[in-house]
C-alpha cells in the first residue's frame, strides 16, 4: 500500500482547483458578455425616436407606423 495511500489526494486538488477556476472564467465570460449587449431596439422605436426629434413630420410618421403595423 505503500505509494497509493494519497492516490485520492490527486483527485481530489485536482477537482478542488478545477471547480473554482471553471466557476470564475464561467462568470467572466457572463460580465464580458453582459455588457456587451445593448437591448434590442425595434423598427418602431427608431421610427418613434426620429418623429420626437423632429427628423420626420407627423403625415410621415403616421404612414410609416401602419406599413410596420402590417
Amino acid at each position: 500500500m505503500l505509494g497509493f495511500g494519497h492516490y485520492g489526494m490527486g483527485w481530489g486538488m485536482i477537482l478542488g482547483w478545477f471547480f473554482p477556476l471553471l466557476l470564475l472564467v464561467l462568470l467572466g465570460l457572463y460580465f464580458v458578455r453582459g455588457q456587451g449587449d445593448k437591448p434590442k431596439r425595434t423598427a418602431l422605436d427608431i421610427l418613434e425616436e426620429r418623429y420626437a426629434r423632429g427628423e420626420i413630420d407627423r403625415d410621415e410618421f403616421l404612414k410609416r407606423r401602419d406599413d410596420l403595423m402590417q
